[in-house]
């Protein structure tokens, strides 16, 4: 069974705690504290599969949690890492937060491999705690919690030609005549139940990957039929086929279908209507009459617009190779850059939402304190020294209204700024 959505939940491991322990040496009657750190939780990791093409294995398993981070020990030993948990997905699959419906991730392109949720970062161990008024603290810290979040997994197929037009009009049958796809062909006049990929391989090297969008009819775009299913399949294409019945076996107006489904795909999503298009007119094997066919009238409607349109027969082969061909030199055309949806949910910020945080001025040092809960919990997630980490920190400190409480407080360029032992200077 063809699925391209699930719903399922994610959980990074736990930190481990820090360690509460004393050295214990012959002659050493009072050793100092020697407890050592917590290993961080493991990260949820998502990776594209090249040998994935559905979502069918999130239908039978709902929950993914990485593994926890252990304990620290004695002697200063540090606690194993909690173990990643890699999951796996077919390329083109779109990641978003259930509640919201942004998109953490999107698993297109050179993007192959993302961290969704970070474990938490250990705690540290009672020889962190030793001062020389406290030289034996029975305290460790604890490790902290890991990430929860409830995601939608939305697989978007990832092909250079999208085939469109209503049922029964011969997509399946070009697509099994020029490629190597091997889909369901009969009469159906309701609908092929998936998308069906083929590649198309044309003299000279040259090729494509054409998929036909199934469940294309009027009020598809607001979810009549199976339109919502598979209405997200075309937005990563670059170029359009129209497919029309051109010999009206079934009495149904070929221009009338063309800006039927036109309007669809404009209601889905207007940029939809930006991309190439080509008309395939099929079933000319079928013309009897030649008053009776469409040709004509669908060339003076279309061709002035820019939309050029090839008569062909998906069942005799006639016309293929010029609509192929045709088809190629539209994609050399359009920019190759692959369409890839940009991160708008951050599961980091979403943990601190509701955390409080201080923002004071020291004067004795002359710097500007902030802390609180939210705070520690951001840097122990993040990795400031990364770039990626690094830009997340800035977000956070914008966002958050950090940065505009220092202003409040008359931090001025080139003061120092202190959070948890991490320091910078501020600049706007």
């Amino acid at each position: 069974m063809f699925a391209d959505n699930a719903k399922i939940i994610l959980k990074s491991g736990k930190g481990g705690d820090g360690h509460v322990s004393f050295r214990r040496e012959k002659y050493v009657p009072n050793g100092g504290p020697d407890g050592g750190d917590g290993g961080r939780g493991g990260d949820l990791i998502f990776q594209i599969d090249p040998g994935l093409n559905t979502l069918t294995a999130f239908r039978h398993k709902r929950k993914y949690a990485a593994g926890n981070g252990e304990e620290g020990g004695k002697r200063n030993c540090h606690g194993k890492k909690g173990e990643d948990l890699i999951v796996k997905v077919p390329a083109g699959t779109i990641i978003r937060d259930a509640e919201s419906g942004k998109v953490i991730a999107d698993l297109s392109g050179e993007n192959t491999r993302q961290v969704i949720l970070q474990g938490g970062r250990g705690g540290l161990g009672n020889q962190h705690f030793a001062t020389s008024t406290m030289q034996a603290p029975k305290y460790a810290q604890p490790g902290q919690p890991g990430m929860e979040l409830e995601v939608e997994l939305e697989l978007k197929v990832i092909a250079d030609v999208g085939l469109v037009g209503f049922p029964n009009v011969g997509k399946s049958t070009l697509l099994s005549r020029v490629t190597n796809a091997r889909p369901k062909i009969a009469n159906y006049h309701f609908t092929t139940l998936s998308p069906n990929l083929g590649v198309v391989d044309l003299e000279g090297g040259a090729g494509f990957v054409i998929a036909d969008i199934p469940g294309l009819i009027e009020g598809a775009s607001e979810g009549v039929g199976l339109g919502h299913d598979f209405l997200r399949h075309i937005e990563r294409t670059k170029v359009m086929i129209h497919m029309v019945d051109a010999a009206s076996v079934e009495g149904r107006d070929p221009i009338a279908d063309i800006y039927a489904i036109n309007k669809e795909l404009e209601t889905f999503n207007p940029e939809l209507l930006n991309k190439p298009q080509v008309i395939a007119a099929n079933k000319i094997d079928a013309i009897y009459d030649e008053a009776q066919s469409a040709l004509p009238d669908l060339k003076q409607e279309f061709e002035p617009k820019g939309i050029q349109v090839y008569p062909i027969s998906a069942v005799s082969g006639q016309g293929l190779k010029e609509l192929l061909y045709h088809v190629n030199q539209l994609l050399s055309q359009v920019k190759d850059d692959p369409i890839v949806y940009e991160q708008e949910f951050f599961p980091e910020l979403a943990m601190f939402r509701e955390e409080a945080y201080t923002v004071e001025y020291d004067e004795k040092d002359q710097v500007y304190l902030v802390e609180g809960p939210k705070i520690e919990k951001m840097l122990g997630y993040t990795n400031i020294d990364s770039e990626k980490g690094f830009l997340f920190f800035q977000k956070f400190l914008r966002e958050q209204g950090i940065l505009e409480d220092l202003e409040k407080k008359g931090i001025v360029e080139g003061d120092t700024v202190r959070m948890y032992g991490l320091e910078f200077d501020y600049y706007k």
